[in-house]
């Protein structure tokens, strides 16, 4: 399918539409779509979406703001018609092949209304039937105290009110659901929400290692990530982990992961050995595809990596059974990420107060129990867990984007 995405600006202009319609964008020519941006403000942003800037679609173009000085005093001007005809004629020729048009405030936002009315015209008189027409809507004028003195009643202002036919409708929060359904007098049902997100890895800056592991073990989607930062040497007490973690993914039926960091211990060769009784204990406890052993993986984690791993687990585990000091502790502490750990003097000196400690021949279960039970208590671990869920743009435009692309017009 061929989609276009409409807006007077697109980026490198920054802002929470422009933020949307780059992500929209991303993720669905990551999806096998061709995707056409039409902007009046913008540049190319990705090898593969094709960046239409025309000028007269920004809200700030010289004419365009001529033409909104008479608007906004009411005064609908031989100006605005001939930038509305030469605007629907632009989209004509831009949107001819494609199969659905998404396009940003133009439909409910004043700020360019020879675009709103050329797009009308557009919709109304040369919509090819296969075509599916998104109305993404952000801001209202007419509803916005900001904007009373610019919006009047009558051709072209009352577009901005009207339920357009043929166009389905999509705000960004209930809230402006709600909002948009008293304005189009229309049930709130005949609206879709679907909301901005987050990229995680945009936001972290994650390094190319992260983005391949997050990818292939893929981590976003577990329910729970433990981190356990250390080399694969006995007195690391990787089994109790290991036995940690299947206690907890039978408890809580979530997909609890493990991630281990290290490489077998290089001075020792009894370290090899030790490796494969871990592997063959995962293999036992049936946690081949939820324990990650990062050597296996050819990965030896740089710094950059490493603080993105804290930043992307939910908590720290650490079962030593021996340790002169525990810096994980400290690097955990940075990133505000829980603490559980063996009850040993060097861990509770790091730790203080502040860690949850377990005893070294304690049962899992029970630590597994009470691991879920902080957790469960934590309202930021608790809001975390839902942005990763629900809120990522990768997410959003695989889940609720694209059904929506693929759904024929309605009347």
């Amino acid at each position: 399918m061929k989609v276009a995405l409409l807006h007077y600006a697109t980026p490198p202009v920054v802002g929470g539409v422009e933020q949307t319609i780059y992500y929209h964008a991303l993720e669905m020519a990551r999806a096998g779509y061709t995707v056409r941006v039409l902007t009046g403000d913008g540049a190319p942003f990705d090898p593969d979406i094709q960046v239409t800037v025309v000028p007269a679609l920004s809200s700030r173009h010289p004419d365009v703001l001529a033409v909104k000085e008479q608007l906004d005093r009411g005064d609908v001007t031989p100006d605005f018609i001939a930038l509305r005809d030469k605007l629907a004629s632009l989209l004509s020729d831009a949107l001819t092949d494609v199969d659905a048009l998404i396009a940003h405030n133009v439909f409910t936002l004043h700020k360019n209304l020879p675009l709103t009315a050329a797009l009308y015209d557009y919709v109304a008189t040369r919509l090819p039937d296969h075509t599916t027409i998104l109305a993404w809507h952000h801001d209202l004028a007419w509803d916005d105290p900001r904007y009373q003195n610019e919006v009047h009643s009558g051709y072209p202002w009352d577009l901005l009110r009207t339920a357009w036919p043929s166009v389905r409708h999509v705000t960004v929060s209930a809230a402006q659901q709600a909002r948009l359904a008293a304005l189009y007098d229309v049930p709130p049902e005949r609206i879709t929400v679907v909301p901005p997100g987050v990229d995680p890895a945009r936001f972290f800056r994650w390094t190319e290692t992260t983005h391949r592991l997050a990818n292939e073990l893929s981590l976003l989607q577990a329910d729970l990530r433990l981190l356990l930062p250390a080399r694969l040497t006995r007195r690391k007490n990787i089994e109790m982990a290991l036995h940690i973690l299947a206690a907890l993914r039978n408890q809580t039926a979530l997909d609890a992961r493990l991630i281990v960091t290290g490489p077998p211990g290089p001075h020792n060769p009894a370290n090899a050995a030790y490796l494969q009784n871990l592997l063959d204990l995962r293999r036992d406890l049936g946690l081949q595809h939820a324990a990650h052993f990062l050597y296996e993986l050819d990965v030896a984690p740089d710094d950059d990596t490493m603080a993105d791993l804290y930043q992307l687990a939910d908590a720290l585990l650490f079962p030593s059974a021996q340790e002169g000091f525990g810096i994980p502790i400290l690097e955990a502490g940075l990133v505000r990420l829980p603490v559980f750990c063996s009850d040993i003097s060097p861990l509770r000196e790091t730790g203080g107060e502040s860690a949850h400690y377990f005893d070294l021949h304690g049962d899992p279960a029970a630590i597994a129990a009470r691991i879920a039970t902080v957790l469960e208590r934590d309202t930021a671990h608790r809001l975390r867990l839902r942005v990763l869920s629900d809120y990522t743009w990768k997410r959003i435009v695989e889940e609720r984007v694209i059904p929506l692309v693929q759904t024929s017009n309605v009347g």
